[in-house]
């Protein structure tokens, strides 16, 4: 297993889970230096700040053929990525853009909504009630992005290999069981290929 992708609501601690699998492996850790790549090979900055800006703090509203040049790039910088093996991808619809990818592990951050919002409000030091708020529209750009864009639900279970909730569970112990996943699942994928010379060889 040498990609795995990391869909995540905010205040899931998504992010910081992917720091720990990624520092656990020694992968690669990329979040926003795709984005920038996929803005510099389109030439479109002002969608890559769109992106950034789900509460739509920034006003941007770029072009639909800045748009459709954008997700491409999306899409070609992050094939290259898988090609080059040993990542962690977050967000940008990693789940779909690789859902065929045969090295994959796709994984969706959730957490309560309370504690989502707890959790907003304590790192942005607002309030309780705006940090729900933020997290209403964060929810509804995410997934609205992918319902436009590949048709599918964002909340989809059978578009992910694991959904592990950080209400239950802490970071470091959800990152445990992504690395654990990805040790059993490379396990597997070397017995499967004994097993296949095996039967070659008679």
């Amino acid at each position: 297993m040498s990609i795995i992708t990391i869909s995540r609501q905010m205040g899931s601690l998504g992010c910081e889970v992917a720091q720990i699998v990624a520092e656990s492996l020694n992968y690669r850790l990329v979040w926003r230096e795709l984005i920038n790549q996929a803005a510099r090979r389109a030439g479109t900055p002002e969608v890559a700040l769109a992106d950034i800006d789900e509460l739509g703090l920034l006003n941007i509203t770029p072009t639909p053929k800045a748009k459709r040049a954008y997700r491409l790039a999306i899409q070609q910088v992050m094939q290259e990525l898988a090609d080059e093996n040993n990542v962690v991808i977050v967000g940008r619809a990693g789940q779909i853009i690789l859902a065929d990818h045969p090295d994959v592990l796709h994984i969706r951050m959730i957490a309560p909504n309370s504690l989502r919002a707890e959790r907003v409000a304590k790192r942005l030091s607002v309030s309780l009630d705006s940090a729900q708020a933020q997290i209403q529209v964060s929810d509804h750009y995410r997934a609205n992005y992918l319902h436009r864009f590949y048709q599918v639900r964002w909340d989809d279970p059978a578009l992910y290999h694991l959904v592990l909730n950080t209400g239950r569970i802490s970071p470091h112990q959800a990152a445990n069981i992504i690395c654990q996943a990805v040790h059993q699942l490379g396990q597997a994928d070397v017995s499967k290929d004994r097993s296949n010379q095996e039967i070659c060889l008679d």
